[in-house]
């Protein structure tokens, strides 16, 4: 596992832009809950004009502590928390005023052992009242009200260490299979993936279904998809062709194909405003 939290920005859409906007700071959890999370992260803003901010999700659960200065509603201006299932599809979230947000980055395997009761799957494309789906439910006041950081981090330790989470072997395999298909650009395919774990296709399959809360192949697909747009924000010239041999698509076509369903416009599209 990695130390510290993950330096890289893949997912957010045109992040250099993002963070003229916003302060946007990861934290490490303690030690306890490392082994379930990837990280903390700590956005804060003050606009004098709306912003809207695009992401395109990791295969992660993510719990959010939120509250929005110019918020249409008393819940939004007083802080709420929910549990966000994976999002399937580009995540837009539009911002003005001043405002806070505190969230948690499970791993992709991580949060199942903190909501035993249900397979992940149950959340994915869902976002949820967080007293639904934890207990005890976070404390929003706790976590969003000091603006001392290291305050807040230790209210996020707080409320995750008192859902007491036990350590769990498919949780465990799960993670590390997830990590691979992260790391390891040569896995390509499920079957593989399902042998080289000891595992049937259909294990696999339930395996992801219970405890990341997508398949293994929408997996694969999203972290390609996650290097894709890496390589269109960083070399205007990218080589698409070549860039979908290289992440295993037998052809161009099918990576403009899963580009544009993600992100909304296909991949010369995307490209050509950031020249």
């Amino acid at each position: 596992m990695a130390s510290g939290p993950r330096r890289d920005t893949r997912g957010i859409v045109d992040a250099p832009h993002l963070f003229t906007h916003v302060r946007f700071r990861r934290r490490e959890p303690a030690e306890a809950l490392r082994p379930y999370l990837e990280h903390y992260w700590l956005i804060d803003w003050d606009l004098t004009e709306p912003y809207a901010a695009h992401v395109v999700p990791h295969p992660s659960v993510n719990l959010v502590l939120q509250r929005y200065g110019a918020g249409e509603t008393a819940r939004e201006r007083a802080g709420y928390a929910e549990v966000a299932g994976i999002g399937l599809g580009l995540f837009t979230q539009k911002l003005a005023g001043r405002g806070r947000v505190c969230g948690v980055q499970f791993r992709p395997g991580g949060f199942r052992p903190f909501a035993p009761g249900r397979p992940v799957s149950d959340w994915t494309g869902r976002r949820i009242d967080a007293a639904d789906a934890l207990r005890p439910p976070p404390s929003v006041r706790a976590v969003l009200d000091p603006d001392d950081e290291d305050a807040r981090v230790a209210a996020l330790d707080a409320c995750l260490l008192a859902l007491e989470p036990r350590p769990d072997p498919q949780a465990t395999l799960a993670m590390a299979l997830v990590d691979r298909v992260r790391t390891d650009r040569t896995v390509r395919r499920v079957d593989g993936l399902a042998r080289d774990a000891g595992l049937s296709a259909r294990s696999l399959q339930r395996l992801f279904s219970a405890y990341v809360g997508v398949g293994p192949k929408w997996v694969i697909l999203r972290y390609r998809i996650h290097e894709a747009l890496e390589r269109a924000e960083s070399d205007p010239a990218v080589d698409w062709a070549r860039l979908a041999a290289d992440l295993g698509y037998s052809d161009q076509a099918h990576l403009v194909r899963d580009f544009t369903a993600t992100v909304g416009v296909p991949p010369t599209a995307f490209a050509a405003p950031q020249r």
